[in-house]
């Protein structure tokens, strides 16, 4: 099971340039929280169709810090969310802790 972030992919993409890098994770370190708190949020709210379009968001952050289960997982919880279910909230809740640990890494 992949949900142990990390930046491979990101070096990946930066052919080692370590500048790319650092804006590429700094944008991230600015809008993970953001999203994060938003999609709480509208969970608090039972705004459901909202907190779908955060998952949308926060998925492809996922798979920029290769977590593929987290981003596999992701995927079905939004379409979930899109059909008023949301059980899936307290294990989304711990990849979105998982990653802002992570990101407080960085």
């Amino acid at each position: 099971m992949s949900i142990q972030p990390n930046i491979d992919y990101i070096k990946k993409l930066s052919g080692d340039n370590s500048e790319f890098e650092q804006k590429f994770i700094l944008i991230l370190k600015e809008e993970f929280p953001e999203e994060s708190q938003d999609y709480k949020n509208y969970i608090a709210r039972k705004e459901l169709k909202m907190a779908a379009e955060l998952v949308h968001k926060l998925k492809h952050k996922f798979n920029i810090l290769s977590m593929t289960d987290a981003y596999t997982y992701a995927v079905a919880y939004e379409e979930e969310l899109l059909a008023d279910d949301m059980s899936g909230n307290a294990i989304f809740l711990d990849f979105l802790d998982t990653v802002k640990n992570y990101l407080n890494t960085l």
